[in-house]
């Protein structure tokens, strides 16, 4: 059984999707620390033919403080910023309900936010994954940070633990297979789709993703990553 596990983003790139896609069970790692600049309240979208750079207030940020005990604030702004630079995109009036739904509900808690934002992107394109949080898990949060994923892992009887390329040089093979887990890495691919009549702008937010493609197109950038270990 494939584990993953990673910070809640909102509105994640799609090789975060991919990560998600190969995974029998993905972990929202909310037990984690706040990362100040980093892609949990912030991403890219399309602008005129440019990437434009948003970022979702979380008032009272701090690294010091656990993902799972902040929240967002409001989506105002960014829903106006989205309904501006979309509304002339093929999905629009398909995928900005869905989009609301998740910026606009009473729960601005991150995890809550990105949790929902998953699953509801998962039921659109119609795949079935199973999205869990750390918080729910029982394992040690005093161990480093190897051995939390290790124990996150042993707590959901994984077989395989599949992180991201960039995390080759935070974990040890030698260390999961001691306790009977594989380690693999996923090289996370990008995908080039229609955006209009200008030059493709790669790495943005699932959301430009969305507005120009089909559930089924999506699906198949969802399944463009390979293995690299």
């Amino acid at each position: 059984m494939n584990v993953s596990i990673m910070q809640p983003y909102l509105f994640p790139w799609i090789g975060y999707f991919q990560l998600i896609y190969q995974s029998d069970i993905f972990v929202l790692y909310d037990d984690a620390c706040f990362i100040k600049q980093g892609y949990i309240n912030r991403n890219s979208i399309l602008s005129s033919g440019e990437a434009l750079r948003f970022t979702l207030p979380v008032p009272g940020a701090s690294s010091f403080k656990r993902i799972g005990e902040l929240s967002f604030d409001k989506a105002d702004k960014l829903l106006k910023t989205l309904a501006q630079n979309y509304r002339k995109a093929p999905y629009f009036q398909e995928v900005m309900p869905l989009i609301e739904s998740v910026l606009r509900q009473d729960t601005r808690d991150i995890t809550a936010c990105c949790h929902m934002a998953i699953e509801r992107i998962l039921a659109y394109t119609g795949v079935q994954r199973k999205i869990i949080r750390a918080s729910e898990l029982h394992y040690d949060r005093a161990e480093n940070a190897e051995n939390k994923v290790i124990g996150m892992c042993k707590a959901l009887n994984a077989t395989t633990y599949v992180n991201s390329t960039g995390g080759r040089h935070l974990y040890n093979v030698d260390a999961f297979a001691a306790q009977g887990i594989s380690l693999r890495f996923l090289a996370a691919q990008n995908y080039v789709y229609p955006q209009g009549e200008h030059e493709f702008v790669p790495y943005l937010s699932i959301i430009d993703v969305l507005m120009h493609c089909t559930p089924a197109t999506i699906v198949e950038a969802m399944q463009q990553y390979h293995y690299a270990d």
